[in-house]
């Protein structure tokens, strides 16, 4: 499944809310949104998971518009007012959530299950504005991609929790060896730096990464990564 955006932006020059941008994401290759100012990463992040349509340029899946198959099949992740979770929510609140989200049984047993499987157990109590942003990230994506039907996210400048890219990064490449497509919305800088490590890393191609392991790409276990009662404000269901 390949995502292209294709010269999208929302708005006039100068000064436009999403200045034109464009990127690919197949699987085992993400995809990255180069752009700065508050506003711009989170209608980039709408426009390539098909919640808004751009003033200018198309997005396409595999070759052809259709943004409500688009909604289905991409996830948008830690999107600022759209879908990140309370910073006070511990982990194991958040998996709690997000299983229900997803119409899954959250029990605890459940919850501790997922936990385990993440290498996330002693994050369990953390809350999730003290955790690194690599196991952030790694918690965040795994877990929209336990809703039915979802092969593939957009996360939303995950260089804002701060930590080094490269950790983060290592997250979504592994992501997307398994068969997800990914869609990175970051700063020009940390674009800068995953371009690089893009260019001198060698990455699976789709067909490559849809046989990595044979397994469905949701809630891979993997390396760990060291370092109240509420509701997560996830996206409405389309």
């Amino acid at each position: 499944m390949t995502l292209e955006l294709a010269n999208v932006g929302i708005g006039d020059e100068p000064g436009a809310a999403l200045p034109v941008v464009s990127a690919v994401a197949a699987p085992g290759r993400p995809g990255v949104v180069a752009v700065e100012t508050e506003q711009a990463p989170v209608l980039a992040s709408l426009v390539a998971g098909g919640r808004m349509h751009p003033d200018t340029g198309r997005v396409l899946l595999d070759g052809h518009e259709d943004a409500a198959a688009v909604r289905r099949a991409f996830a948008l992740v830690d999107t600022p007012g759209v879908a990140e979770p309370f910073p006070v929510l511990s982990v194991k609140q958040i998996v709690r959530e997000e299983l229900a989200f997803a119409g899954q049984r959250p029990s605890r047993e459940h919850v501790d299950t997922v936990l385990d499987e993440l290498g996330l157990q002693h994050y369990a109590d953390t809350h999730v504005q003290r955790v690194p942003t690599a196991v952030r990230v790694r918690l965040l994506v795994e877990l929209a991609l336990l809703r039915d039907g979802v092969t593939g996210i957009v996360l939303t400048s995950p260089e804002r929790h701060g930590g080094a890219v490269e950790e983060w990064f290592a997250v979504l490449r592994d992501v997307a060896r398994r068969g997800v497509t990914v869609v990175l919305v970051t700063s020009k800088a940390a674009a800068t730096t995953v371009e690089n490590l893009l260019d001198t890393t060698q990455t699976e191609g789709p067909d490559d990464a849809a046989l990595s392991d044979g397994n469905d790409p949701g809630l891979q276990s993997g390396p760990s990564v060291t370092a109240e009662s509420a509701t997560v404000p996830t996206e409405a269901t389309p």
